[in-house]
């Protein structure tokens, strides 16, 4: 089994290579380039003045000397291969670049954006510590009242996108009752606070935020470890382990809920990938600025140092959590053997 995961982790490299090589190819063709935008902010600021640094006849703001210093200057000088290639060697180097957008590395880095990463992990886990002990309560307790109110719960919660109940609790606890701040993720005075002081106004700024991010994720996941369940409570071996007098509880957690993880383990590495790059719209509503917000603006400004450093991350993450998928699952199912 060693040999198989081995084996992946060196195919993530190609894949790595054929992903960003494909979103590269496509940054140089896309226009509304950071060239592009600095053309048109020039020709409006000197609209603006009357127009008079514009060249006679063309409408150009910028002298031919100007644009391909430009073009030197973010790498469009080259052709797609020598600079994908330069590209390449700073992301090995643990550079991604410089944005254009910010002019800035280290302020606006998303490899250096924690927002993200912090509600991904706590959505993780309370996910996965949520819809478990749900979907097991629910396929123990099936066609009864805790059932049928909690399925009309989780799909209403699943109908309704994080975004939309995110404006809906904003509206609701922060500008009607008051209860929770209207967005950020601290306070204004949060760097005169005591460390409990802080790590609470984190924690209550953090609430609403995080109820958008799982709202979602819910039903799936608890639907899927109900049916799942009772798939394996009517097999055999739990008639079997019943008939020979072990407690149904013991028969459950020892036989049936083992089994029954092994759809949660497959997912576990893709819910980590998609978790992890954040919900720009969700991020949008609560003001937090997040990988996802960072990556939606950066789309828009044609940042793409920041969006291909997005997609750098992103692209990993998904690799590793394939691989991280099938290692969960040889863990929960001793069966299973990669070779």
């Amino acid at each position: 089994m060693t040999a198989y995961f081995i084996r992946r982790l060196l195919l993530v490299i190609p894949t790595f290579i054929g992903i960003t090589i494909m979103v590269f190819t496509i940054t140089r063709f896309v226009p509304g380039g950071p060239i592009e935008r600095i053309i048109s902010e020039t020709r409006a600021m000197q609209a603006g003045h009357g127009g008079s640094g514009m060249s006679r006849g063309s409408g150009q703001p910028l002298s031919e000397e100007q644009i391909t210093k430009l073009k030197a200057y973010y790498g469009f000088d080259k052709p797609l291969l020598p600079s994908y290639l330069t590209w390449l060697s700073k992301v090995v180097r643990g550079d991604l670049g410089i944005s254009t957008r910010y002019q800035d590395r280290s302020g606006h880095d998303p490899g250096k954006d924690p927002v993200s990463l912090y509600f991904g992990i706590l959505s993780l886990f309370m996910i996965y510590g949520v819809c478990i002990p749900l979907g097991m309560a629910k396929a123990v307790r099936h066609r009864t009242g805790f059932d049928n109110i909690s399925s009309i719960l989780i799909f209403t919660g699943y109908a309704i996108p994080g975004w939309v109940a995110g404006i809906f609790m904003l509206v609701l606890f922060s500008s009607q009752y008051d209860i929770f701040p209207l967005g950020g993720l601290v306070s204004e005075f949060f760097d005169e606070m005591s460390l409990f002081e802080k790590a609470a106004d984190i924690l209550w700024h953090t609430f609403l935020p995080l109820i958008a991010y799982v709202i979602g994720s819910f039903t799936v996941m608890t639907l899927l470890m109900k049916n799942t369940l009772m798939d394996h409570l009517s097999s055999d071996y739990m008639r079997t382990a019943l008939a020979k007098g072990l407690s149904f509880e013991k028969a459950v957690f020892s036989h049936a809920l083992q089994n029954s993880l092994i759809p949660m383990a497959t997912g576990f590495g893709n819910n980590i990938s998609i978790l992890l790059t954040g919900s720009f719209l969700i991020e949008k509503v609560f003001n937090i600025d997040g990988m996802g917000l960072l990556g939606y603006e950066s789309i828009l400004d044609r940042d793409y140092p920041v969006v291909m450093g997005i997609l750098v991350i992103s692209s990993l993450l998904f690799l590793l959590g394939n691989i991280l998928s099938d290692l969960c699952v040889a863990l929960v199912d001793p069966r299973v053997r990669f070779k």
